[in-house]
């Protein structure tokens, strides 16, 4: 069990009837998928970006082993799907959020199936990737905060809303910052317009009921994507550390 789960499991006795009638209410929110498999995503959702500092997030139970080794732009590694291009930027929270440069960037996510490379065979994971390192990758930022990652768009797997795992460090080493990114969703978006490829959206957890995401009200969590099926889709978004 994740440790959010479990921290909120050990408070549930404490939360107020007002609290959990509101969960019930926003778990019930529809998805709005599309089903058709045209169209262009939308890109209003999300309100990252501003001087703030998005929520500390856990790793998860499938973070990179060797996360050195795995220096790459290109972290693809012969999964099919979707392209994605993620164009990450760090910001210094002690320069009025201005680009840090030199700052390092660990990005990790499961494929079109939900499965990750590196795990596996186990009843969290059944099939067993634990011996390749696709949709794993570490880049450097350039002068303006910038890193580019070319990957696919994100499966999804039970419990979870797709998302993407950062790590940031700094030029050292030592880590500033875990978080997860979140992805727009309704119709017209990303997600959408994908539709959980072949395995559909019937039974997808979404961000207001995902144990990561269900706490970031104002939606420092949710990239902006934009893109169709046919030529991929670009994701932004910005992390601010203090460095």
């Amino acid at each position: 069990m994740e440790r959010k789960n479990f921290i909120r499991s050990l408070m549930i006795g404490a939360i107020s009837t007002p609290v959990i009638i509101e969960a019930c209410k926003k778990s019930s929110i529809t998805d709005g998928s599309d089903t058709s498999g045209s169209g262009t995503a939308g890109t209003t959702t999300s309100t990252n970006g501003t001087c703030t500092v998005a929520p500390t997030e856990t790793e998860g139970p499938f973070p990179t082993k060797v996360p050195a080794s795995y220096v790459r732009s290109d972290i693809t590694d012969g999964r099919t799907g979707y392209k994605l291009t993620a164009k990450i930027t760090i910001g210094n929270l002690n320069n009025s959020c201005a680009g840090l440069a030199g700052a390092i960037v660990d990005i990790w996510h499961c494929d079109a199936e939900g499965n990750y490379s590196e795990y596996g065979g186990s009843g969290m994971q059944s099939t067993n990737y634990q011996s390749v390192h696709f949709l794993r990758g570490r880049q450097t930022t350039d002068a303006n905060g910038l890193v580019t990652f070319t990957s696919i768009f994100p499966g999804w797997y039970s419990g979870r809303a797709t998302h993407i795992h950062v790590h940031v460090y700094n030029a050292a080493g030592t880590s500033l910052m875990v978080t997860q990114i979140a992805f727009p969703e309704g119709a017209g978006t990303s997600l959408a317009l994908v539709n959980g490829y072949t395995k559909g959206m019937t039974g997808y957890t979404y961000n207001n009921a995902d144990n990561v995401f269900s706490d970031d009200k104002t939606g420092l969590e949710i990239a902006t994507v934009s893109g169709t099926l046919a030529a991929g889709f670009d994701l932004t978004f910005k992390v601010n550390v203090k460095a």
